[in-house]
């Protein structure tokens, strides 16, 4: 299983890849929505976690990037962002996002969410 983890945050990125890391993924990482957007260009993942708030590109944009590529409108994405307005929310469901997560969270949230996206749980 591949993921790709998009934030514009050392920190965030750093313990997302943990996280990851520990159920099985093999993970790359971007900093922006454009590089993230780059790097699955070249190689697809299963997974996006995704930031809303980037520069350059940001994670609702490359959502909708996603969502119009028919190379890569079947990854799994997952918003783990600090939008929690019932509105962005909405807006992040509405454009396709698979999961949503508000920041701050713990590996048990992520854990759980990958649970629910059918993906398998390895140590």
């Amino acid at each position: 299983m591949r993921a790709l983890v998009v934030d514009d945050s050392t920190a965030i990125r750093a313990y997302l890849c943990r996280i990851l890391v520990l159920r099985g993924f093999e993970v790359a990482e971007a900093s922006n929505g454009r590089e993230g957007l780059d790097k699955l260009r070249e190689q697809a993942a299963d997974l996006v976690l995704l930031d809303w708030n980037m520069p350059v590109m940001n994670g609702l944009e490359l959502l909708q990037c996603i969502r119009a590529d028919p190379a890569l409108s079947r990854t799994c994405v997952m918003m783990v962002t600090r939008e929690n307005d019932h509105h962005e929310i909405l807006q992040a469901l509405e454009a396709g996002a698979d999961e949503y997560v508000m920041k701050p969270f713990t590996p048990e949230i992520i854990f759980d969410k990958l649970a629910l996206l059918g993906f398998p749980v390895t140590t």
